[in-house]
């Protein structure tokens, strides 16, 4: 058991709910937020709800203290924990996805009214919600402006969103992700504005930084440059070989009982695969930064036939996205992670260097997750679960804000 902190550096804790919780990205990067002279998170996570039970019993194994509701959230009462200070969530974007139909008559859609009524129920000081970028160009959210009006559902909130990408605060992935904070009218008042959403620390172009008008030109204002995903990530995989997928089926003693394969540290998701030879002759011949428009006018030969290695669909396809077989450039943040990465005929999810797609483990890096994490469920499930993740360091950005506006005020350096 550790010692108590000092007086010097003890915190109040600051009571967290995750709603939507996944694997808990979201969670992880509050947890991994120390304020500045002290030795400890304040934040502790009270609750959580998960439907996925994999991702559910992996929230569980990685927060044991936290009361986790595997199951849907419209069957979730908050009963005693309604007095935390901050509800975090990201409902499913699936029907806002670019990848998907749009369809703003997804029934999906309509599971962030489940989060706003847990909001109602428990009137947290601070709530944030995330959601894909064209989240903020939907009519949900529209709606969602309009239950602030008084009288309404969220008459004691008052709104800020902005679209935030995890590359400007130092994860080694562009990832563009709408944030919503409601700030509660009493806090508002303290506080004299509402939580504003947190100042960028990396930038494409932080060699060419030039301070804005009244900003200070120190060092300490100055951003630096985007975390590149070659040394962040694929430099420390190097030396760790892949593996076959551990066999570890579900036993009575999973978290939350609900018998689910694993655990599996972080480390063991580094998969290895078995592609089809024409899959390894594609790999083969796209160069450093290339896609599948690479793949034009070659040949392989397989069992004495001669085989083209694009396809009539690639051929045709001269416009849109290039990400499609592609490799990741070394020397800039990853693409956005999604459910799929593992499969390169999804975006660019081609190692850098090596004739192989990247594995969840390399994933879970470009997410933040920590090597000591624990995993439950199969690999595609795990998979799942590192996609829809919330990135921990844009967690761990958004913890400093609501620290500052719950713990720190008076001397935020965000006035």
């Amino acid at each position: 058991m550790t010692s108590p902190a000092s007086d010097s550096t003890r915190v109040e804790p600051i009571k967290v709910i995750d709603l939507f919780a996944g694997a808990g990205g979201f969670s992880q990067g509050f947890h991994e937020y120390v304020p500045e002279g002290h030795d400890s998170s304040p934040f502790r996570s009270v609750a959580a709800v998960e439907f996925d039970e994999a991702a559910a019993s992996t929230y569980a194994a990685n927060f044991p203290d936290t009361k986790v509701h595997a199951g849907d959230i419209k069957d979730w009462d908050p009963g005693d924990v309604t007095d935390a200070d901050v509800i975090l969530g990201g409902p499913p974007c699936q029907g806002f996805s670019g990848l998907g139909k749009e369809d703003e008559n997804d029934p999906r859609n309509l599971l962030w009214q489940e989060y706003i009524r847990v909001v109602q129920k428990v009137e947290p000081r601070i709530f944030i919600m995330e959601n894909v970028d064209r989240f903020f160009r939907s009519g949900q959210y529209d709606a969602l402006r309009k239950i602030t009006a008084q009288g309404e559902k969220l008459e004691n909130y008052e709104l800020s969103v902005e679209i935030l990408n995890a590359a400007d605060y130092g994860v080694p992935q562009a990832r563009k992700r709408t944030i919503v904070i409601g700030t509660h009218k009493d806090l508002k008042e303290d506080l004299r504005r509402l939580v504003p959403h947190p100042r960028p620390t990396h930038d494409r172009k932080a060699d060419k930084w030039q301070p804005r008008l009244g900003e200070l030109s120190d060092e300490t204002t100055a951003p630096q440059q985007w975390v590149a995903v070659g040394p962040a990530v694929f430099d420390r995989t190097a030396s760790t070989e892949l593996q076959n997928f551990p066999d570890r089926p579900g036993n009575d003693d999973s978290p939350l009982n609900l018998r689910q394969p694993g655990p599996y540290l972080t480390p063991e998701l580094h998969i290895r695969r078995t592609p089809e030879p024409l899959s390894l002759a594609r790999y083969a011949a796209i160069p450093p930064g290339g896609n599948r428009n690479d793949l034009r006018d070659k040949w392989a030969i397989f069992e004495d036939r001669c085989v083209y290695l694009s396809t009539p669909s690639w051929d045709g396809h001269k416009a849109g996205s290039g990400d499609v077989m592609g490799r990741m450039h070394a020397d800039r943040p990853s693409v956005t992670i999604r459910t799929e990465a593992f499969k390169p005929e999804k975006g660019r999810y081609l190692h850098p260097t090596e004739d192989r797609p990247i594995t969840q483990y390399e994933a879970a890096l470009i997410q933040g997750f920590p090597e000591n994490f624990q995993w439950y469920g199969t690999k595609i499930q795990i998979a799942r679960q590192i996609g829809n993740a919330v990135p921990v360091g844009l967690a761990k950005a958004l913890a400093s804000v609501v620290y500052e506006a719950l713990r720190g005020r008076g001397r935020s350096s965000q006035d």
